[in-house]
């Protein structure tokens, strides 16, 4: 606990005397206060939003826990992953088959959730760390075609292995979100209101993303967190300094490809329905996105990237209407110059390429810099 006092705290809120003080997660009153309004907002929302609207709310969590995993190996410990999706789908899989129905296609062995969502991170974990030891021998651009080579090689792997995936254009179901007999989507009257299935399982989603956020930042705290960043801004002086490189690129790795696999298996169950086409190069782009657009090294990046990636698409298709017809049409083939997923894809490079360039730490580094400039109004240094 810091030793400054109380009255001096309180007209300097950051001033610290100690180390600790200075790296807890919530060391001023205004973080503390807005976490705890902006967990009241989320917790309030399916009591607000109809189906539709609380599906993509979902997908924003599930987003949000495998975009913190990618950040822990590419924000945090500098190290480019492009092969996010196929720890994804492990998890998806490893999911559906401990904790699906089987069918004269697939395997299924009907296991508590309780089993199945550990396991499902735990499987790509240690996938993960067996990789580790080649990706440590890399870096840069080798490292993007080594993990990309990767995702070409699970997206193959996932085709062939029908008694697992279903096949190619087929499928299978996910696996049973039940825990103890107690169903995670169903229809619960909470609170005198009756919430639909997706509602309720986006409540238990949105646990599962605070703790994990927590840990994740927690980890970025750490000795081991501070490691990370050494190898990062410079690995050939981090090992000069005692850093291991590769227990540090291990860890990063195994890390990022346990949430990887945890948020597979959740957006399994969110989407409803999973093929081996899902998990594709398609899909690391997004988290890609999700890190870059929210803001590297940082655990509140991912959240507020999840959000702008998924509530994107859905925004360019209401308000496409009221474009001019010639530049924007609302259906694949129609006249205009674009349709919809084009105008989505163009504008989802376009603020990549923005935020490299102008401001690397994404919308949360914009964020920053509106605090600060209120915090030292009418100030302008």
């Amino acid at each position: 606990m810091s030793s400054t006092p109380r009255s001096l705290r309180r007209g300097r809120p950051e001033l610290y005397s100690d180390y600790a003080a200075d790296q807890a997660i919530w060391n001023t009153a205004a973080k503390r206060w807005s976490t705890g309004l902006v967990l009241l907002l989320a917790l309030s929302l399916p009591f607000m939003l109809n189906r539709d609207l609380m599906g993509l709310m979902a997908l924003v969590v599930v987003y949000a826990i495998s975009g913190i995993g990618l950040n822990l190996v590419s924000g945090y410990a500098g190290q480019i992953s492009l092969g996010h999706a196929v720890f994804m789908g492990l998890g998806a899989y490893t999911a559906a088959l401990l904790g699906g129905s089987p069918s004269s296609t697939v395997r299924g062995l009907e296991l508590d959730l309780l089993i199945w969502l550990p396991m499902a991170g735990i499987v790509p974990a240690l996938i993960g760390w067996l990789f580790a030891p080649l990706a440590a021998r890399v870096r840069g651009l080798y490292l993007a075609i080594l993990t990309l080579g990767l995702l070409f090689v699970g997206e193959h792997v996932f085709k062939e292995a029908t008694w697992l995936t279903g096949g190619s254009g087929v499928g299978r179901a996910p696996a049973a979100p039940s825990i103890l007999g107690f169903d995670l989507y169903a229809r619960r009257t909470v609170l005198g209101t009756e919430l639909s299935a997706i509602g309720v399982f986006y409540l238990f989603a949105l646990l599962l993303l605070v703790v994990m956020a927590v840990l994740a930042r927690n980890v970025a705290r750490t000795r081991q967190g501070r490691a990370f960043s050494a190898v990062r801004d410079r690995d050939i002086a981090a090992e000069v300094m005692g850093v291991p490189l590769l227990r540090t690129k291990r860890l990063a790795f195994t890390l990022s490809s346990f949430y990887a696999g945890i948020g597979g298996a959740l957006m399994t169950i969110v989407i409803g329905f999973t093929t081996p086409e899902k998990w594709s190069l398609l899909l690391s782009i997004d988290f890609l996105a999700v890190v870059l657009i929210g803001g590297a090294a940082t655990i509140t990046g991912p959240i507020i990237g999840a959000a702008f990636v998924v509530l994107m698409p859905r925004f360019i298709e209401t308000f496409a209407g009221s474009l001019p017809e010639w530049f924007v049409s609302t259906t694949v083939g129609g006249g205009g110059l674009l349709n919809v997923f084009q105008l989505q894809g163009l504008l989802f490079g376009v603020m990549i390429v923005i935020f490299l360039v102008a401001e690397p730490r994404g919308l949360f580094g914009v964020w920053i810099r509106i605090r600060n400039y209120f915090k030292a109004w009418p100030f302008s240094y």
